[in-house]
């Protein structure tokens, strides 16, 4: 097979993904729905060829621009994160002595009284299985870096 013919056949799996979707700005959150629904039954999938993978870029780029436009996330302290988990998975502070050791060290950590060590956040994560900078404040200052 020719590297031409290879070519039109990734046009062809591209231009298929293109007309079931369209790759186009994101207008409102029905677009983004359906865009995020598109990209999950192709990440479903056992193999994904080099159209497959280019369109996922591309729908990617799309629901990035639109969520950064569009979605507010508000800062939320760690602690904040830690209690509302506790109350969503009805969780009390003897609960999560495997993360902080002690109930000394996960009172004062509740209370504020002590700031999450970095043992902590990785234990955290584990926990509730959530990526670990869920765990991390935002510095005060933005340009902190």
């Amino acid at each position: 097979m020719s590297s031409g013919s290879a070519r039109v056949r990734l046009d062809s799996v591209y231009l298929d993904l293109i007309h079931e979707f369209p790759l186009r700005p994101l207008r409102d959150d029905n677009d983004l729905d359906r865009a995020i629904s598109v990209i999950d039954s192709l990440l479903d999938r056992r193999e994904l060829s080099a159209g497959d993978d280019d369109y996922i870029a591309i729908l990617e780029r799309l629901v990035e621009d639109y969520e950064t436009e569009h979605v507010f996330l508000p800062d939320v302290s760690a602690m904040a994160v830690v209690r509302h988990l506790m109350d969503a998975n009805e969780l009390r502070q003897i609960d999560l002595l495997p993360v902080f050791g002690a109930r000394s060290v996960a009172s004062e950590v509740l209370s504020g009284k002590r700031k999450l060590t970095l043992t902590h956040i990785q234990r955290l994560s584990a926990f509730f299985k959530l990526p670990a900078d869920v765990f991390i404040d935002a510095p005060a200052d933005p340009t902190i870096i």
